[in-house]
């Protein structure tokens, strides 16, 4: 079954070609309406759209653990986009959900998440019955689910080999590459995630699925946005960094992309953080120093997060720089911004079974990934 999640108070035709078009697939329809009606036209329109998505959210909660859905297709503008990714973004990762919206070009991390819901423009408003350009688009999202459910059906994914779970950014590729390729090297399948909000985030839910036998989380930089609060690279969920040790998965840790704050193109970085060391890294990211006073509160976070581990946890340290752009000589180094994290991190992580260990080494230098290396094939008997 392929449920269809619309407002159809204003969608029903598109919501019915978009059936149609399914069941020409060969899959059943069903038609989910978030729209507000019933007990939800007292609400506030806000509170209601938020309630539309979830009632539908607990059917397909309760289809999926029925084993009777296939995928979930949504249609919107921007409140049938809001209620229909709330009912679908809770759903495992893997669950084909595809959602059609008129809002693709804006901001979408507020309606995604950490979720992999995959959005196509409807380039044309939905708005009173299908036509040309509307239907080619439904009719391509219809597509396009019959292909996820397809070869999620003929793909097997096999669990006989260990994951270890990997967070990378740019700045720190060269480290990341040198690990999978190593880990590869000892029967070890590495999947690693951009640390950008989204990926440390989906990270820890396929955590808690069990996916993971220990996690290299090199790049941390996503528990500065949680800190500072203006990152836009800053996790969907809180938390970071408390679900491996709250499940006792081992993890080495280090601090990639913990020197700099993450903004869009040069004109969105707040006047608070104008005028700081600057790294443009592409025309729509803008890369800012992170502050003394930020990465001390950043390193009183992480201590009091990798102290209640229960799983054995170990930092490494690259005292030559923590990413490409803020190694020595580069032009994000400041080594006293840096010390004040060292020396709140250690102060809290004091009487902590937590091994800290400190390297001569920038974070990129083959040394601080082989460590790295070495402590999870310790772990894992490899």
């Amino acid at each position: 079954m392929v449920a269809i999640v619309a407002t159809l108070d204003t969608k029903e035709p598109e919501a019915t070609f978009l059936a149609e078009a399914v069941a020409a697939r060969g899959y059943e329809p069903r038609l989910l309406d978030v729209s507000i009606r019933g007990s939800r036209a007292s609400m506030r329109r806000d509170e209601a759209m938020a309630a539309g998505g979830a009632e539908a959210a607990r059917i397909l909660d309760g289809l999926y653990r029925q084993r009777a859905l296939a995928g979930v297709l949504g249609i919107g503008g921007n409140q049938g986009t809001a209620a229909a990714a709330i009912a679908m973004r809770d759903l495992p990762i893997g669950v084909p959900k595809v959602l059609v919206s008129t809002i693709v070009s804006g901001n979408l991390r507020p309606y995604i998440g950490a979720s992999d819901i995959v959005m196509i423009p409807a380039v044309g408003d939905l708005l009173g019955g299908t036509n040309r350009l509307t239907r080619a688009v439904l009719a391509q999202a219809a597509a396009i689910m019959a292909a996820m459910i397809d070869s999620r059906a003929a793909g097997t994914v096999s669990t006989a080999t260990p994951a270890v779970a990997l967070t990378a950014l740019g700045n720190v590729e060269p480290a990341a590459r040198r690990i999978i390729q190593a880990l590869g090297q000892s029967g070890l399948e590495v999947i690693p995630f951009h640390a950008s909000g989204a990926g440390g985030t989906a990270m820890e839910a396929l955590m808690e699925t069990g996916m993971f036998a220990a996690v290299a989380d090199l790049a941390t930089h996503e528990l500065l946005g949680e800190v500072v609060g203006d990152d836009i690279y800053a996790p969907v969920r809180p938390g970071r960094l408390t679900v491996a040790g709250r499940l006792g998965i081992p993890q080495v840790v280090a601090p990639g992309g913990l020197d700099f704050l993450v903004f869009g193109p040069p004109d969105s970085v707040p006047p608070a953080y104008r005028g700081r060391a600057t790294h443009r890294h592409n025309p729509y990211n803008t890369n800012i120093r992170a502050s003394a006073d930020e990465l001390r509160r950043a390193g009183e976070t992480m201590a009091r997060r990798l102290r209640e581990a229960r799983g054995p946890v170990a930092f490494i340290d690259p005292l030559e720089g923590w990413s490409q752009v803020g190694r020595r000589g580069g032009p994000l180094w400041d080594a006293s911004a840096n010390e004040a994290f060292r020396i709140a991190l250690r102060e809290g992580l004091r009487d902590a079974p937590v091994q800290y260990i400190a390297m001569e080494a920038a974070i990129n230098d083959p040394p601080v990934a082989d460590q790295v290396v070495q402590l999870l094939r310790q772990w894992l008997g490899r």
